[in-house]
């Protein structure tokens, strides 16, 4: 189980990342604890080839930096951490939504 859930973190980490494939790096806010942040940013840059610069913060934190970048967003995957944060975010007009056309299959 604790492989299928890796496993599926990291195609929808992949499928929301797609507009930074063509730039050839990613810029990931990780919200959770540093090993899961750590191994996503690794084996998502072994499956892509994709560089990943990750920065780990709290939500709040994150949410702090997403706000102060607004007119200039620097990030391209916001991931983890508590809901609150992320919800005010999307209020706020700070993220979008992604809907993996994959999604029923899932569901």
């Amino acid at each position: 189980m604790k492989h299928f859930r890796i496993l599926l973190f990291l195609l929808i980490f992949i499928f929301i990342s797609l507009p930074a494939y063509s730039a050839g790096r990613l810029t990931y806010y990780c919200s959770t604890d540093i090993p899961w942040c750590e191994l996503m940013k690794k084996e998502f840059e072994k499956r892509t080839g994709i560089r990943v610069a990750m920065t780990r913060a709290s939500s709040g934190e994150t949410l702090t930096k997403i706000r102060a970048e607004k007119s200039n967003p620097k990030g391209d995957v916001w991931w983890g951490g508590t809901g609150d944060p992320h919800l005010q975010a999307a209020e706020e007009g700070l993220s979008q939504p992604y809907n993996s056309p994959k999604f029923k299959r899932t569901a």
